[in-house]
């Protein structure tokens, strides 16, 4: 949901299924006043959401982004999704912020990881 430059890129891990993604898909409008503020407001408000197991966000070129909210069952989706002050922000999504999105939610299946080792480095010097 935003910018962390200043942190690792890592995806969020694999996690043993079952659980739900929530795929949120999105062009902004010109108009973002207060966006940063409420969009860092509702990353805080979901951590603290019990089943809750992280988040990706990716951004193309393009300025199509989308985000991949990940949730151990369907009742932190159902809590997430009725909280009031994520309500509110949806609304003003729809107002101010979106030129369009789209909103998918599935249950995973089946899911697995990668991690390259890193390879040490020779510390030797000339």
């Amino acid at each position: 949901m935003s910018d962390h430059s200043e942190a690792p890129v890592t995806p969020v891990e694999a996690y043993e299924p079952p659980y739900y993604v929530a795929v949120f898909t999105a062009v902004r409008t010109q108009d973002q006043s207060d966006f940063g503020e409420t969009n860092a407001r509702m990353e805080d408000l979901v951590k603290e959401i019990p089943g809750f197991l992280g988040m990706d966000h990716a951004q193309t070129p393009g300025g199509l982004g989308i985000t991949v909210g990940y949730f151990r069952d369907a009742d932190a989706l159902t809590e997430w999704r009725s909280n009031v002050e994520h309500r509110a922000a949806q609304q003003r999504g729809r107002a101010q912020w979106y030129q369009s999105y789209t909103l998918h939610v599935a249950k995973v299946e089946r899911s697995h990881g990668f991690t390259r080792a890193e390879v040490p480095q020779n510390s030797t010097a000339d």
